[in-house]
């Protein structure tokens, strides 16, 4: 089995290679996780992410870490709930892939994501925890490059859900 672990955490914390910040489109900070990552890195990923001129919901972008105890920062505008029927599904697993490639292409060995667009874009928790489970264990099937994938969790709710697909998986 792939190694994937949930944890329950601050994803600014983190010591890895790579953390994946759930962004919106323009890149330059916002609520939740985004602001949070803004945040603990300092203007410098801003400064950084104004260069990279936005990124579309689905695809990924990377950038130095900074004042984060990560080595980079992976940015992926996730999508916004809108009842299941805009390509929601298709759009998230795009986002999980997206970062695990750019990942793989900068010599990351270890990624923790937070729970891409089950915040204020309202994407059903069960539903977002299975596909970003299912989508990683897919990918580091063929990519052993990744030794170690984590979704940190910002409370007990959400872990619950990823741990719960993470046994499905098995």
């Amino acid at each position: 089995m792939p190694n994937i672990e949930v944890i329950l955490g601050d994803i600014t914390k983190q010591a890895v290679d790579a953390i994946v910040n759930a962004a919106n489109c323009s890149l330059l900070g916002g609520g939740g996780v985004d602001g949070a990552i803004h945040r603990a890195a300092g203007p410098e990923l801003l400064a950084e992410c104004r260069t990279l001129h936005g990124c579309e919901t689905g695809k990924a972008k990377i950038t130095k870490g900074y004042r984060l105890p990560a080595k980079y920062v992976i940015h992926t505008p996730g999508p916004v709930w809108q009842s299941g029927g805009y390509g929601e599904e298709a759009l998230l697993r795009s986002c999980y892939r997206s970062c695990l490639e750019l990942a793989s292409q900068n010599g990351c060995e270890t990624v923790d994501f937070p729970s891409i667009s089950t915040g204020v874009y309202h994407f059903p928790l069960e539903k977002a925890s299975r596909i970003a489970v299912g989508t990683i264990a897919a990918y580091l099937a063929e990519h052993p490059e990744i030794r170690r994938v984590r979704m940190v969790c910002f409370d007990a709710r959400t872990k619950a859900h990823y741990d719960r697909a993470l046994a499905e998986l098995a």
